[in-house]
């Protein structure tokens, strides 16, 4: 770490889109060879503050920094030393592997002497070698994504913002991707990525969790999870959602029924509330066990019990 702190230092930030507030006085920081997760629905303010950091945005109130350097004012030397990586990358489809990495060369100023040494070294470490003559074009999901970051790294950045960088890509390359950015962690890159996957939340040392622009929570993964407070049934099996709206419209009273995807999550309280849980779902065919809260059960509980996305 440099003299000047946390690679990655944002205090009191606040930006509103007209009447809408995007950020609500929020504070977090990352640490060399750190990666923490932003992570929320959409409309959280994910996006806005990574392109606050970025210097794409100029904030209402408050401060950000990266190496030191303030985002708003300094920008020019903030991208010296930062990587960003957006929803949408825009690779060059008409380009091959090869030739897309050297146009981003050419596009951050790498030295010459540099250049050969660092196409090598991405192209190993993203598993891009034997695809340096495929047009980007005519990648896979996960493989323009790790295109897109050996791009964005090709200046080799001390800090990485990534805005949901596994967003439609396939269950295997989404784990060969944090493979190689835990690798990058290691190596001291300060990285703060954004997903709306919670069940992504244990990839990350730290996570953030954010909800209509404020921070409601922060800490390690599993330190956030047991905020949720109260016993957890899962529920699974093909009568999953009609098990969900029974529980919702005549459920015992004092529970919580949420869907998750193909689960539905029971929050309760006692063994009594439990026992009236089996009861009700007795004649659907339904899977009924105890369960760990995760970080979706903690957020739905810190935001009064409302499913990621509602009103």
């Amino acid at each position: 770490m440099n003299d000047h702190g946390a690679p990655i230092r944002v205090e009191g930030l606040r930006k509103s889109y007209r009447e809408t507030s995007a950020l609500d006085e929020v504070s977090l920081e990352v640490g060399e060879g750190e990666m923490v997760g932003l992570i929320g629905p959409d409309g959280a303010g994910k996006t806005t503050l990574m392109r606050i950091l970025c210097g794409l945005l100029v904030p209402d109130s408050g401060s950000a920094t990266v190496m030191g350097f303030d985002c708003a004012r300094e920008g020019r030397r903030v991208k010296e030393h930062l990587g960003y990586m957006p929803q949408r990358f825009s690779l060059y489809p008409d380009l091959t592997v090869a030739e897309n990495i050297r146009f981003f060369a050419d596009l951050f100023g790498v030295e010459a002497a540099e250049r050969k040494t660092r196409e090598e070294r991405l192209m190993e470490f993203s598993g891009l070698g034997p695809f340096r003559k495929r047009r980007a074009g005519d990648l896979s999901g996960g493989m323009k994504q790790k295109l897109a970051l050996s791009c964005t790294l090709i200046h080799t950045p001390e800090v990485l913002v990534l805005d949901e960088p596994t967003t439609g890509v396939d269950v295997v390359s989404r784990a060969e991707f944090w493979e190689i950015l835990d690798g990058l962690a290691r190596e001291g890159i300060a990285l703060l990525v954004s997903t709306p996957y919670m069940d992504e939340a244990a990839r990350f040392r730290r996570v953030v969790l954010l909800h209509r622009g404020r921070v409601i929570a922060e800490g390690a993964p599993r330190e956030v999870a047991r905020r949720s407070g109260r016993r957890l049934l899962e529920i699974r099996g093909p009568d999953t959602v009609r098990a969900w709206r029974l529980l919702r419209e005549e459920g015992p009273p004092g529970i919580e029924a949420l869907r998750f995807g193909d689960r539905v999550h029971v929050a309760h309280e006692s063994d009594e509330e439990e026992l009236s849980v089996r009861r009700a779902l007795a004649d659907h065919e339904v899977g009924i066990e105890r369960a760990s809260p995760g970080i979706e059960d903690a957020f739905v509980a810190l935001m009064g019990g409302k499913e990621p996305g509602t009103a």
